[in-house]
């Protein structure tokens, strides 16, 4: 087996093609020796879920422990309850880890004219505005109470590269504000200035975490989070929730002194641990990286007037080397926006009841469902992007966008949710499937072999990571990088067997990813040498079931591997 390199390069960039196999040997002697020869320009994307790249050997480790944290239940004992909606992070961030859910929550109210926050009751005294659906005792759990007229649902947000998302200058977030409109191009987006929980009388931060913008910083985001939703009281948020307010079922079950969260070994309690984690997860992947015909209809139909692409964290020296003025694409603008009657009609802090934060789109193939609400959910990608786009309108600052979306032709349509598709897309993930195999590799031979130049539209713009117009020996570089599987040798000649394949020095006629030379025995079941009887029985015995028997690796032995066997019948060669 031939070890990968992670962002190097393997080969020169020649544009071979399918030669013969006497020549190809020659181009590519020596080419073990290469496999250790790195190129600093040219380095895979994390994949949805990774760290980002050039964390210290410290910052990785804290993310590696953030990460087991964030999947690991909170029991009682330590603190949990005793009413929550789950007792693991990873349980509602899941796709992928960190990422948005399918998860719900629940939020009521009262609206009234007569109310609080301008017609709205949030219902505190009674448990609200959450409901927690969970509880240590059956007691405990939470109704909506009888005298709530107004609940909505909102999915769990996705927390990928928040580091960088806080660290990105409150005036640069602030330049994109414009609460009047003052410009008339229905657009007025509005940024509020919140309080940081772990520094309540330092300077208000620009709130840029949660449906309503009501947070600022991770810190803030995941004390506020696990006392909301895991019932852990910590030393930013320290006051226990009552189940429907009621303080003796509170008394009866909460056995865990406060604050619950308390300082392991290192001088870190759960919030910091998950927090490391959030704040270094890297952003998810584009791909192809630019240049698509759709980006240039999403900007012509307004859509990056919300989802503005492009963001430079600030160049501060308190920040990590990791995080300090980095460029990054989220897609949104972090502001709140009127969105008519795709707004949840749920008030909370300063934000109105039809004001949303613009969803970030970074990753958006990899979630179902879609919106704040879910209601984007189930069937096909561009299906559900059309429901998304469709619920922007009729009234509301995302309207008109959604009209220019509707006008469009079904070519352009389709243009605009390629584009889209690629925002989350694995590199050289051809089919579409969150990882790289060898059916990913079939493809990438097929490219390899076009020789008119390859656009951002195609879909070999999949393979073509360095986007110079081809699919070329740099590519398969970085394939190798990027490919799941085992890098094998099974013919001991020193080069790939993937490299083998891709130039005809070998062939793969059963398409299972080895060179079908090293499977000249295949029928040798037993592994005596020769393929006789012996291995006839063990077949026989094994029809129309898989095992070692399976020789073509459908999933069942049948007629096809019983003359894979009688053809090889024999001595071994």
């Amino acid at each position: 087996m031939i070890r990968k390199c992670r962002n190097s390069t393997l080969l020169p960039d020649i544009r071979i093609g399918f030669v013969p196999s006497a020549i190809a040997c020659t181009i590519l002697m020596g080419f073990g020796a290469s496999l250790l020869l790195a190129e600093e320009s040219l380095q895979l994307q994390p994949r949805p879920g990774d760290p980002l790249d050039g964390l210290t050997p410290v910052q990785l480790e804290r993310f590696e422990i953030g990460a087991d944290l964030y999947i690991t239940p909170i029991t009682a004992e330590a603190g949990l309850g005793p009413i929550f909606n789950k007792a693991a992070c990873g349980s509602c961030h899941s796709t992928p880890l960190g990422g948005w859910g399918s998860i719900s929550v629940n939020r009521f109210g009262l609206i009234d004219e007569k109310g609080k926050e301008g017609g709205f009751d949030p219902l505190v005294d009674l448990g609200g505005p959450v409901q927690q659906v969970s509880g240590l005792n059956e007691s405990c759990l939470e109704l909506i109470p009888a005298i709530a007229n107004h609940q909505i649902t909102r999915m769990t947000n996705s927390v990928l590269c928040f580091g960088l998302v806080e660290a990105i200058e409150d005036a640069d977030l602030m330049a994109n504000a414009d609460p009047i409109d003052s410009n008339a191009d229905g657009i007025s987006g509005r940024y509020l200035m919140v309080e940081v929980l772990e520094d309540p009388k330092g300077p208000k931060r620009v709130g840029r975490f949660g449906w309503k913008t009501q947070l600022a910083t991770v810190l803030s985001f995941s004390g506020d989070a696990a006392n909301g939703e895991m019932g852990l009281t910590n030393r930013l948020v320290q006051e226990e929730q009552a189940p429907n307010g009621d303080q003796a079922c509170l008394d009866e079950f909460d056995l865990v002194a406060d604050p619950e969260d308390q300082l392991d070994s290192e001088g870190f309690g759960f919030i910091d641990r998950v927090t490391h984690f959030q704040r270094y997860l890297a952003p998810a992947p584009q791909t192809p990286k630019s240049g698509m015909t759709g980006e240039t209809i999403f900007n012509d139909i307004g859509c990056n007037a919300c989802h503005v692409s492009t963001f430079t964290t600030a160049n501060d020296p308190s920040l990590e080397a990791v995080i300090r003025n980095k460029t990054f694409k989220p897609y949104g603008d972090f502001l709140l926006h009127d969105m008519g009657l795709l707004g949840d009609g749920h008030p909370q802090g300063q934000a109105g009841e039809l004001e949303m934060r613009t969803a970030v789109l970074m990753n958006l193939r990899n979630r179902d469902p879609m919106l704040h609400n879910g209601t984007a959910a189930g069937g096909l990608f561009c299906d559900r992007i059309t429901a998304a786009i469709a619920a922007h309108g009729p009234f509301g600052e995302g309207a008109a966008s959604a009209a220019a979306y509707n006008a469009l032709s079904s070519g352009d349509k389709a243009l605009l949710c390629q584009f889209l598709d690629s925002l989350g897309r694995i590199e050289f993930d051809m089919e579409g499937d969150n990882d790289v195999d060898y059916f990913d590799f079939l493809q990438f031979i097929d490219c390899f072999v076009i020789k008119t130049t390859i656009t951002p539209d195609d879909p070999c713009a999949i393979c073509d990571i360095d986007q110079d117009g081809d699919v070329g020996m740099v590519d398969f570089n970085m394939f190798l990088q990027a490919f799941d599987g085992e890098i094998e040798d099974c013919n001991d000649n020193g080069d790939p067997d993937l490299l083998d394949i891709l130039m005809g020095v070998e062939v793969d006629e059963d398409l299972n990813g080895v060179p079908d030379s090293c499977e000249a025995c295949v029928a040798d079941i037993n592994g005596d040498s020769v393929v006789n009887g012996r291995d006839l029985g063990a077949l026989l015995g094994q029809w129309d079931s898989s095992g070692p028997a399976d020789l073509d690796q459908s999933g069942v032995v049948d007629g096809i591997d019983l003359g894979i066997l009688l053809g090889q019948w024999g001595p071994c060669p």
